[in-house]
C-alpha cells in the first residue's frame, strides 16, 4: 500500500513539484539564515578564538570580549603572584588608524603580543615568520588587511611599509585568522611597539593572559585570580559564550534573523498545508476505493503520512544542500559570515517534520471522515 501511495504522489507531478519546492525553499531560508546568524556570532568571538589563552583577566566592569577597558600595567605582576599561575603575559588590543602610501586611511585593530613569548600569535602564517616581529618597526597583517588595501590600490606583500599614527610599520608576515566582528584588519606586533602605536594614555593594558599550572583547571585558576580587587578573570570558553549572550541580549541581530526564520516557517506551513490538502482532496476517490475494498483507517493514514514525509525528506535534502552550497561559495570570500553547526540542520529537520505532520493531519482529517460510498458517486 505504501508503494501505491508513493506512485499516487509522484504521478501528480504538479502538486508533487509544488510540495517539494515549497519545503525546499523553507529549508533553504531557515538553514541559510540560521547559519549566517551563527557565523555572525562567531565573528563576535574572533578575538577569543584567535588568541586562544586559557584564562583572560580583564577590568571588573567588562561584559564581553570586544569591550576593552584599559588597566594598569601592574596587573600583570599581580596576576603572576597568584598561586597556581604558570605564566601571565600582557596583551594590547586597540583600534588605531593606518595611513597608506597614497595618503588614504584605514582603521586597523592592533594586537600587541608579549615581546618575549609572542603568546597569542597567529598560527596560520601564509607568508613570512612570526618571529620577525622582534625586528624594528615590524608587523604581521591578516588576509583582511591584504584585501582592504588592495581595494585602495595598494598591494601588501613582505616589505611593504605604511604608518600607524604617524609611526612606521613594515610588513614582515601575512597570516590568516578569523575575521573580526567590526571588520577591521588585524595588525599583529609586539606589546611594546603596540603601545608606541597607540595614543598616549595613563592605562594601556587591555588584557592579561594566563595559564594554570599542571593539576589546576582553568576555571579554578580563574576563581583564584577573581579574588584580586578591580579585575575579573574569565575562562576562555566562558568568555566565548558570555560574548555571544551579550550580543544576543543587547543587539537586534537575533530579532532580524529570527523574523526571517519565522517567515520561512509560515511560508512552509502555508504552501505545504494547502497543496497537500488539495492533493488528498483530488485523490479521495482512490482512497475511498481502498476503504471499500477493506482497507482500514490506519492503513490510509499510513499512506497519507508516507506521502507527506516523502516530500518533506526530499524538500529538506534539497534545501539544506542548497544552503551548504551557498556556504561553500561565500566561505571562499569570507563574507557574509556563514557557519553551519550540526544543530542548524537538526533544527531545520524538526521544523520540516512539524510542517509535514501538520500537512498530514489536515489531509487525515478528511480521510478519517471518508465514506466508502464516495467511489460509487
Amino acid at each position: 500500500m505504501l508503494n501505491i501511495a508513493l506512485k499516487m504522489l509522484f504521478r501528480d507531478s504538479a502538486k508533487y513539484a509544488m510540495l517539494v519546492c515549497g519545503l525546499a525553499f523553507c529549508s533553504l531560508l531557515m538553514c541559510q539564515q540560521s547559519s549566517v546568524f551563527c557565523g555572525l556570532m562567531m565573528w563576535t568571538t574572533a578575538t577569543v578564538r584567535n588568541i586562544g589563552a586559557p584564562v583572560w583577566v580583564v577590568d571588573a566592569k567588562v561584559e564581553q570580549a570586544n569591550e576593552v577597558i584599559p588597566m594598569r600595567q601592574i596587573e600583570v605582576d599581580r596576576v603572576r603572584s597568584v598561586q597556581g599561575v604558570a605564566w601571565a603575559v600582557p596583551l594590547y588590543i586597540g583600534i588605531e588608524q593606518a595611513r597608506l602610501g597614497d595618503g588614504s586611511f584605514q582603521n586597523v585593530q592592533v594586537v600587541g603580543l608579549d615581546t618575549g613569548t609572542l603568546t597569542g600569535r597567529p598560527m596560520n602564517m601564509t607568508a613570512g615568520r612570526i618571529e620577525d616581529l622582534r625586528l624594528p618597526d615590524s608587523v604581521v597583517v591578516d588576509q583582511v588587511a591584504v584585501e582592504k588595501f588592495r581595494r585602495k590600490g595598494i598591494k601588501i606583500e613582505l616589505g611593504t611599509t605604511f604608518e600607524i599614527n604617524d609611526k612606521a610599520a613594515r610588513v614582515v608576515g601575512i597570516c590568516r585568522v578569523s575575521r573580526s566582528f567590526l571588520g577591521q584588519p588585524y595588525i599583529y606586533t609586539t606589546y611594546d611597539r603596540a603601545l608606541q602605536y597607540a595614543k598616549p594614555s595613563r592605562k594601556q593594558l587591555s588584557y592579561v593572559l594566563a595559564a594554570p599550572m599542571p593539576g589546576i583547571s582553568a576555571k579554578e585558576l580563574a576563581a583564584r585570580i577573581d579574588k584580586l580587587d578591580g579585575v575579573r578573570a574569565i575562562e576562555r570558553d566562558d568568555l566565548f559564550w558570555m560574548t555571544i549572550r551579550w550580543y544576543i541580549k543587547n543587539t537586534g541581530i537575533p530579532i532580524s534573523f529570527g523574523t526571517v526564520v519565522i517567515l520561512g516557517l509560515i511560508v512552509g506551513v502555508a504552501i505545504a498545508g494547502q497543496t497537500f490538502y488539495l492533493f488528498v482532496h483530488d485523490n479521495l476517490r482512490f482512497l475511498a476505493a481502498f476503504k471499500a475494498m477493506g482497507a482500514r483507517n490506519s492503513t490510509l493514514a499510513a499512506m497519507v503520512l508516507a506521502q507527506a514525509f516523502s516530500v518533506g525528506f526530499i524538500g529538506y535534502g534539497i534545501g539544506v544542500g542548497l544552503a551548504a552550497w551557498f556556504g561553500n561559495t561565500v566561505l571562499a570570500k569570507e563574507a557574509p559570515p556563514f557557519f553551519m553547526p550540526w544543530q542548524v540542520p537538526a533544527f531545520v529537520a524538526c521544523v520540516i517534520l512539524f510542517i509535514c505532520s501538520f500537512s498530514a493531519l489536515i489531509g487525515l482529517a478528511k480521510v478519517m471522515r471518508l465514506e466508502p460510498a464516495v467511489v460509487f458517486r
